[in-house]
């Protein structure tokens, strides 16, 4: 064999060896992060009650949602996430479950779900599973033995203080109209503990036979083939049972003081250990408090979870000491833009964040941080989709705002269903406060708005179902519905597509390096994603007027990769919500 030939061989085998090895090894993104389908994903999350019915009682089930899987799949999704479907007394819309292992029957039975998750797997959809594990439903069998005495095996599954040491120190209740989180038991003489509504008592993590009883019930799912878990409440779990006054660097917080428990982690730890760990599962915690608490559920040599909710930017623009009153002067922009841009930074060298703006304990977004009024709401709707999925972080997307759902807006208290509304109006009335403001804030940040149904076409209930749906449907589904924006390509539906298909297309808007721009503009949100060689930039004016950005970047020879109007702006200027995404 002549010299130059063996030198080719010799080059071309080591450059397939060195291939083969590289398949071989976990494939990187850049030099510090490793690909998870649940870093690349983007997951839609579905509320059961309010997406299809299918049998006309008034609200969604398993098998309305069977109907919709070809939807479901046309979006371009990778997984999505369900809302509590356990058995359920339903006074906290599922939140309350007395059977973790059963459907609820207004849902269906496992059989539906089975099917349904069949039918996901089958589209290369993943399913994540809402998981309550701080709390069940006083209706559940454990709870319901254990009132009864204190000699109950299941007493000692939760929190109770006996009443012969008198009254219980104080504990402050999320969901109770007293503010109380203590209720007396006359059976076993004694009070329990609910951090939430009276009719959902704590669980007692500190005890080792109810974590194993849970872990059982967890592990029953992931042999399902269930693929992920969000946590709700999970940072309650642990209790100091010294019961010692709120200490005063908690300042009245409460929120973050039982996010705050002694062995919190290691409960977390020992579930990685039992359950997760034996799955390839993405978990996300609803966790609570400043960036060094949040990290420790998610590095990942603690072992403990996968991604976790930044409720900081969420929850922005309130007035403080109320509940959910939105700032009537709007929110300071410059600084939500700045909490975006920590909690990025505090996820590049060790974790995993999301990035979302409605769920359902949250308002529309088109509504609360976009312009819902008929001149904008196309541009505004499709501004918010291009933000929430070209950030470094996972994306949770709401159901109904790939078509610029909005709030409903009820007039009325009893027109609301939410029991956290419900509760915090008997506590704003109790006080002699302005119910009637509370109602006007209300219309912009209750969860309720988030909760109406599905809106698929003009007919009867928006094609949601037959019986009157448990909330009614925004009236203006006339207009606003799946159906008519299949038909137009430039729909809010259409563009969420597209968005969709760009994000998958381009790695750097899922693992690219996040730097803000033009920092201290009132109205653009510009920032740039880089990775290996590749730079986008992205550009949203959140104003409904003209506005000038400058991130001293020359974008003449820039390709734009997605507009949301039909000639993009040129220079250093935006139309009303333009959303720009450039290729430099």
């Amino acid at each position: 064999m002549k010299p130059t030939i063996k030198i080719f061989f010799f080059v071309f085998s080591t450059i397939i060896f060195f291939s083969c090895k590289t398949k071989n090894k976990p494939a990187r993104a850049d030099a510090g992060t490793e690909r998870k389908w649940w870093k690349e994903a983007t997951v839609y999350q579905i509320y059961p009650r309010s997406f299809q019915d299918s049998d006309g009682d008034g609200v969604g089930d398993l098998k309305g949602i069977i109907s919709r899987l070809d939807y479901i799949k046309s979006l371009g999704i990778d997984a999505v996430w369900l809302n509590p479907v356990y058995e359920s007394p339903n006074k906290d819309n599922g939140y309350d479950i007395s059977d973790y292992q059963n459907i609820m029957k207004q849902f269906g039975n496992m059989d539906d779900f089975d099917k349904l998750l069949k039918g996901f797997h089958d589209r290369g959809i993943k399913v994540m599973m809402d998981m309550v594990l701080n709390h069940c439903s006083d209706q559940h069998k454990w709870f319901q033995e254990a009132k009864k005495s204190r000699n109950s095996e299941y007493y000692n599954y939760f929190h109770w203080w006996p009443a012969e040491k008198g009254e219980p120190p104080y504990r402050w209740s999320i969901f109770d109209e007293k503010a109380y989180g203590w209720e007396f038991n006359k059976a076993t003489n004694s009070y329990y503990l609910h951090y939430f509504a009276d009719f959902q008592p704590d669980l007692n993590w500190e005890n080792p036979q109810l974590r194993q009883d849970i872990y059982k019930m967890m592990r029953y799912w992931c042999d399902k083939g269930v693929d992920g878990f969000r946590m709700d409440a999970l940072a309650f779990i642990s209790k100091d049972t010294t019961w010692p006054p709120l200490p005063k660097e908690y300042n009245g917080n409460w929120g973050l003081y039982y996010a705050s428990g002694p062995y919190l982690h290691d409960y977390i730890q020992e579930m990685n250990r039992e359950v997760l760990s034996k799955y390839n599962l993405a978990t996300v915690a609803e966790a609570m408090g400043d960036i060094p608490r949040v990290k420790m559920f998610v590095d990942e040599d603690r072992k403990e979870l996968n991604m976790a909710y930044n409720f900081e930017a969420i929850d922005f623009g309130y007035l403080p000491g109320e509940y959910k009153m939105p700032d009537p002067n709007g929110y300071d922009f410059v600084k939500w833009k700045s909490i975006y841009a920590k909690w990025d930074s505090a996820f590049v060298e060790k974790g995993w964040g999301t990035m979302y703006l409605a769920n359902h304990d949250q308002p529309r977004m088109l509504t609360r941080w976009g312009n819902d009024t008929p001149e904008f709401r196309d541009y505004s709707s499709k501004l918010l989709t291009t933000f929430i999925l070209s950030m470094r972080a996972t994306p949770f997307y709401y159901f109904g705002d790939e078509i610029g759902m909005n709030n409903i807006k009820f007039e009325k208290v009893e027109q609301y269903n939410d029991v956290e509304l419900l509760t915090n109006y008997e506590q704003v009335k109790a006080k002699g406060g302005d119910l009637k403001r509370f109602l006007e804030g209300m219309k912009i940040s209750s969860r309720d708005n988030g909760r109406t149904p599905m809106q698929w076409d003009t007919t009867t209930n928006a094609g949601f179902g037959n019986g009157k749906s448990w909330l009614p449907v925004n009236g203006n589904y006339k207009t606003i519905n799946v159906a008519a924006q299949e038909k137009d390509e430039n729909s809010c539906l259409n563009y969420f597509r597209k968005m969709i298909r760009l994000r998958k297309d381009n790695d750097v808007l899922v693992y690219g390096k996040y730097t803000l721009l033009d920092k201290t503009n009132p109205d653009v949100f510009a920032y740039t994603r880089e990775l290996n060689g590749k730079k986008l930039l992205v550009l949203l004016n959140f104003r409904g007027k003209i506005t000038s950005v400058n991130t001293g970047i020359d974008v003449g020879n820039g390709e734009i990769l997605i507009n949301n109007y039909s000639t993009p702006s040129a220079g250093g200027t935006l139309k009303p919500y333009e959303a720009i995404i450039y290729q430099l």
